[in-house]
């Protein structure tokens, strides 16, 4: 794999995007086996009836950015109607789960507190057991508080302490971040290796005016570029998908994403049926079919919008 060194702003495009993806996937969970064509569906509840409960991404279905998807609000409405349980399954890492509810609530979406499992949560939850007994030095939103962490956080970037005296990186947002923050970090990281987590695998996020460089991008530049292998929760790993599935009880369910390599693929590999989305998120304006063909992720369903 040719390591990236982003050198200046960076800049992501659609084919960019899939183009990375494709080149970690030996990082990745394993496609499921092709099997029959995609089936595609006028919206989510004209299947409804053929699964037991939905997982949701958030970014590209449900809504772009801070704007919620037409249709968005109607169909988890509609869902609830007929006791269809769901959860929102998101890699937004950025901020707590109680800033993401509000949030939902702002865009009109019901969408209550044990509905939301959020790759933070995940990273919370599992740090502890990644390096015992840390303090992490976070890469964060310059208003994070950490106070939703059971394991010890600082602000990597506002603590006065020096870089060489943190015991672990904790990556929740890009917010922040830029190539030279990255060329120090793998310098530092090169000098003295130590525990590294990614709590939002997303290389990119759909937003208003385009795609947004998300820590995953990041992650996968430092395994390139030092060789340490960091940890990633959030889809398309397992512990993400068990903690969404988990508070959907038994049944078959479905994963419903904007994204191939993280949405579908994680949801094929935790056993989930799979439903794609194409007009609001990654995807958006493009021929679904042929990153379909290219990446050999086929999901078991195709909808324009839910």
């Amino acid at each position: 794999m040719t390591p990236t060194h982003p050198a200046a702003p960076v800049t992501l495009t659609v084919d960019a995007v899939f183009a990375r993806y494709e080149a970690i996937r030996p990082h990745l969970p394993a496609a499921r086996r092709p099997g029959a064509a995609p089936v595609t569906v006028g919206g989510l509840l004209d299947m409804a009836g053929r699964v037991d409960g939905f997982l949701f991404d958030s970014f590209g279905v449900l809504n772009v950015g801070e704007s919620v998807i037409p249709g968005a609000a109607e169909c988890l409405s509609a869902l609830r109607h007929r006791g269809t349980p769901f959860c929102v399954l998101t890699n937004a890492a950025s901020y707590p789960r109680s800033e993401a509810l509000r949030r939902y609530r702002r865009m009109g979406l019901d969408i209550r507190e044990a509905e939301v499992v959020s790759s933070r949560d995940v990273a919370f939850a599992q740090a502890g057991s990644v390096a015992p007994g840390i303090t992490w030095a976070a890469m964060s939103a310059g208003d994070d508080g950490f106070a939703d962490s059971a394991v010890p956080v600082r602000d990597l970037l506002d603590d006065s302490r020096p870089w060489a005296a943190a015991e672990g990186f904790l990556f929740l947002s890009a917010a922040r971040w830029t190539p030279a923050l990255q060329d120090r970090l793998v310098d530092e990281l090169r000098r003295r290796p130590r525990p590294v987590i990614i709590a939002n695998p997303d290389l990119a996020a759909p937003r208003e005016g385009g795609l947004s460089v998300e820590p995953g991008f990041w992650g996968h530049d430092l395994q390139d570029r030092t060789g340490i292998s960091p940890r990633f929760f959030g889809k398309p790993y397992a512990a993400a998908f068990a903690a969404g599935l988990d508070r959907l009880g038994p049944g078959r369910h479905a994963m419903v994403g904007d994204t191939l390599h993280t949405d579908i693929l994680g949801g094929q590999s935790a056993g989930c049926a799979t439903v794609l989305v194409t007009d609001h998120g990654v995807l958006a304006g493009r021929q679904a079919s042929g990153f379909i063909a290219r990446s050999g992720i086929l999901p078991d369903w195709i909808v324009p919008s839910i």
